[in-house]
């Protein structure tokens, strides 16, 4: 029994150290998987083991596992499965009168030897043995149909000719005064079935057409459950570039002077704000962007790209802080860009959490109408006024694409702050006063 337990362990083992990998939880995971959650903490715990290798296998992939830890799960998933065979085989009653019940037949009883004795006696081996009723009588009506057809032949042969030409024509129900042709005989044709009432003498017989069918060829029939796959886009998204670090950190250059500007508004106010004010991100975008599937249809995000379309010298003004500095314990992980790099890239950054490390977000990544997903995207530049624009690649059920994410159909834009005048607002004051 200690080394059933030992296999089912350690295959245990392996599936907590990946999980423990990952940042989701048991119930994440098990969305993902496509089952319950109690049912992988089992796994996970040693309590049961999977009858079938592939939710092993989805679960493997989704924890990005190397080649040589599947090989080693998929080995200590064969030896937990066996052992748990073992364990039953040895649990379960080996008595007599239960292999007998399984087997389907009955346990003898006192009054067996009794019956056996009233059987009749089987036949010698050189007998042969006697048919059944059945088969019986099947030879007889074999023979009687074959001494019925033998007795027409030979009534036939004794006629004439040309009364045996009437009446095989008879036998074939054709018409008796109809004259024949030398030459070889037609290709007999299919006779339309017979309909269940008569037709009337002055009734057509012309064939009725068909009904059309009421689902065109291709289409979904009704009650099979099958739907055909989706043309539209299967994700939707929507992006915040007002995102401002920690809750409270972020620069805005204005082209106003500090007498015009007004205070510092709340972070959810900041769009309507900035709007007003012509203001341009300083120095920092940080956009987050939120995606969830249509449907509970796993949409796979397989990359996502930056697209610089355009650099030009930093935008002239006053650079305007919204506090001076703040910080919090949680700092969520992102994806960093260097708008200055020729090809910038999104790198996925870990987070931490009081000192607790936050794994990156690393794509792929699946998504659905349960399961949506928050990607955040810190970009930064010290040296031009960027525009520029996100592309998220995903694929679903055979079916890729990519959307583009911008700042409500126009890119998004961030410039360099340099050495321009920076201020900060002092609330006792009431007045935008130099940033120290």
């Amino acid at each position: 029994m200690s080394e059933v337990q030992d296999d089912v362990q350690e295959f245990a083992a392996l599936l907590r150290r990946l999980k423990e990998r990952t940042d989701r939880s048991y119930g994440q995971l098990a969305r993902r998987l496509a089952m319950n959650t109690s049912t992988l903490h089992r796994y996970c715990a040693g309590d049961a083991v999977p009858v079938d290798f592939a939710p092993v296998e989805r679960f493997a992939a989704l924890c990005r596992a190397t080649a040589e830890e599947r090989l080693e799960l998929h080995r200590l998933w064969i030896l937990a499965v066996a052992a748990r065979q073992r364990n039953r085989t040895a649990s379960a009653p080996a008595t007599d009168s239960a292999v007998a019940v399984h087997d389907g037949s009955l346990p003898e009883t006192a009054e067996e030897p009794q019956t056996r004795q009233s059987l009749p006696e089987e036949p010698a081996p050189n007998s042969s043995p006697r048919r059944p009723w059945y088969r019986r009588r099947r030879l007889l009506v074999t023979a009687a149909v074959a001494t019925a057809l033998l007795a027409t032949l030979g009534s036939l042969s004794a006629l004439p000719d040309d009364d045996r030409s009437r009446a095989s024509d008879s036998v074939r129900g054709a018409d008796p005064t109809r004259t024949t042709t030398a030459g070889p005989r037609p290709t007999p044709t299919a006779w339309p079935k017979p309909s269940s009432t008569s037709p009337s003498p002055g009734a057509s017989h012309t064939k009725k057409p068909s009904p059309k069918p009421t689902a065109t060829a291709g289409s979904p029939s009704k009650g099979t459950g099958r739907q055909r796959p989706s043309t539209g886009l299967p994700l939707t998204w929507s992006a915040n570039s007002h995102v401002w670090q920690a809750g409270c950190g972020h620069d805005y250059v204005i082209s106003r002077p500090p007498q015009q500007v007004p205070p510092p508004p709340a972070p959810q106010d900041a769009r309507t704000w900035a709007a007003s004010l012509s203001a341009v991100h300083g120095r920092q975008t940080m956009v987050e962007i939120s995606v969830q599937g249509r449907t509970s249809t796993a949409v796979v995000l397989e990359a996502l790209r930056v697209r610089v379309v355009g650099r030009s010298a930093p935008v002239a003004g006053n650079a305007y802080a919204m506090d001076h500095g703040c910080g919090g314990a949680l700092t969520p992980r992102y994806f960093d860009v260097d708008l200055d790099m020729d090809r910038p890239i999104a790198r996925p950054v870990r987070g931490n959490d009081s000192g607790t490390p936050i794994p990156a977000m690393r794509l792929p990544y699946r998504v659905s109408a349960e399961d949506p997903e928050v990607l955040l995207v810190d970009a930064r530049t010290t040296g031009c006024d960027c525009s520029w624009y996100l592309e998220l690649d995903w694929s679903s059920q055979g079916r890729t694409g990519t959307v583009r994410i911008d700042d409500h159909g126009r890119p998004f834009r961030t410039t360099s702050i340099g050495a321009l005048p920076r201020y900060a607002y002092d609330t006792s004051a009431r007045t935008w006063g130099p940033y120290s």
